[in-house]
């Protein structure tokens, strides 16, 4: 089975003032075993707060409360015999239609090459963008283009040349003398005679929206008859990102937008409320600055996680892209024999670090997202992994399978062959230990939540 690589972006920075508080709110329902409207009320005023605070647009916070209520104070749900799990289901089901309810895709057009217009302001991430877009669809099976008609950045045709060239993903360009309709136009034409099936066409941006801007968008929107216009858009610039998203639609007619940085800590109620404000759904995200730091955005997930509810389908479609499945099988083999070495246990680190931070996967699983908060910031950091890595290799293979063999001139030599301190090697082991009990733990049942994560 062929799974799409689709890392889940963390909320966590962004969110996690918004997740604490909506926590603590739900939190202290769910102990009351019996609920009346004034308790209703109270947790509501302090969830709109927390919107608010948040830098959720005023009005999506007022209707997103009003919208709890009226379904919250029930009397099916506060004579329930779980009203604080119904009222947090609410909030759940309202917060995700303010997300935009359901997943929208990048739709493909019936006639190749499918034109997608990237447009935004200047210093959003626009050129970085459309390379990672091209990206995501080569590992669709799509065969992109890039079309580099942003003439009015400096070096801009330069980056896009250069990401292309990083990626494997080529790139029409023409000469800063030419005309961005011009370009796109031949970009277009080219993407056709040799057989792409997406053309994606960087326009270029100011630092605001101006009416020259506005203009040549419509210009390139009638020569190239776009199927995709999305609007590439910093997620952390506030509501003016809505003010911008919303001009933009009232012009060229947005088909979708791409939030950047949503990795970033500053509050994200832009992201919360921008579809909700302007109609337009986010289609893509970004996550980071790696190449493939763009995901699918999925509403429902996202809104799972800001209540601390975890993702756990995001979870295993991650385990899922990076773990290999004769691996998977061997390991369910060891943990059965208890035979869990640390060979196996450098692959099992390696093969996480693929899926993100310890904190990122812990905010994944229902009920971890506060543990992950009191990790140390260095649990899972590459500088602290690498130290495992080499304090591992720098043992022998019959090491490496026995453990219970190192004593303390063996874990000495093992120190300075990986530049480390016997105190490193012997806390690497303490963790090895407690890493095969847990093991233990799911092989013979007593875990079979995780259990059956592990076999999905």
């Amino acid at each position: 089975m062929t799974v799409e690589h689709n890392k889940t972006y963390n909320s966590t920075a962004m969110f996690e003032a918004l997740t604490d508080k909506f926590t603590v709110v739900l939190r202290r329902l769910g102990s009351k075993g019996r609920l009346v409207e004034r308790d209703v009320d109270q947790a509501l005023r302090e969830i709109r707060l927390a919107l608010l605070e948040a830098d959720v647009n005023f009005k999506v916070a007022r209707d997103l409360v009003q919208h709890v209520k009226e379904r919250a104070v029930g009397k099916e749900v506060l004579e329930s015999l779980s009203p604080g799990q119904q009222i947090a289901k609410i909030v759940y089901d309202e917060l995700t239609v303010i997300l935009g309810k359901e997943q929208h895709k990048l739709e493909s057009s019936s006639k190749p090459p499918t034109v997608a217009l990237l447009v935004g302001l200047q210093g959003s991430g626009k050129t970085t963008t459309a390379a990672k877009v091209a990206l995501h669809l080569r590992r669709q099976g799509h065969r992109p283009l890039l079309i580099a008609a942003d003439l009015k950045r400096p070096a801009a045709i330069e980056q896009l040349v250069a990401l292309g060239r990083q990626l494997d993903v080529p790139v029409y360009h023409e000469n800063s003398s030419s005309t961005a309709v011009v370009v796109a136009t031949h970009g277009v034409e080219k993407a056709r005679s040799m057989g792409a099936t997406w053309a994606i066409v960087d326009t270029g941006g100011r630092l605001q929206v101006d009416s020259t801007l506005m203009e040549e968008l419509e210009a390139i929107k009638v020569a190239t008859s776009p199927h995709e216009i999305l609007l590439v858009l910093d997620s952390m610039t506030g509501q003016e990102g809505v003010a911008v998203a919303a001009e933009f639609h009232s012009r060229v007619r947005l088909t979708g937008l791409i939030l950047t940085k949503l990795d970033g800590d500053a509050r994200g109620g832009s992201a919360l409320s921008i579809t909700q404000v302007t109609g337009v759904p986010v289609k893509l995200i970004g996550v980071g600055e790696k190449p493939d730091d763009l995901e699918p955005f999925f509403p429902d997930r996202l809104a799972s996680r800001i209540l601390g509810m975890g993702d756990v389908v995001s979870l295993v479609e991650k385990a899922q892209a990076v773990v290999d499945e004769k691996k998977a099988l061997e390991l369910d083999r060891k943990m059965r024999t208890a035979t869990f070495d640390l060979e196996d246990f450098l692959d099992q680190i390696q093969q996480l670090r693929k899926m993100g931070s310890l904190s990122q996967l812990l905010d994944l699983v229902p009920g971890f997202s506060a543990l992950s908060k009191r990790l140390p910031s260095d649990a899972m950091d590459e500088k602290h992994m690498k130290k495992v890595e080499a304090i591992i290799r720098s043992m022998t293979p019959k090491e490496r399978r026995n453990a219970d063999i190192l004593d303390g001139s063996r874990r000495r030599r093992i120190a300075i062959g990986s530049g480390t301190t016997p105190q490193d090697v012997n806390q690497l082991l303490n963790q090895f230990r407690q890493s095969r009990a847990t093991m233990k733990q799911i092989a013979s049942g007593k875990m079979p939540a995780i259990r059956n994560l592990l076999r999905r």
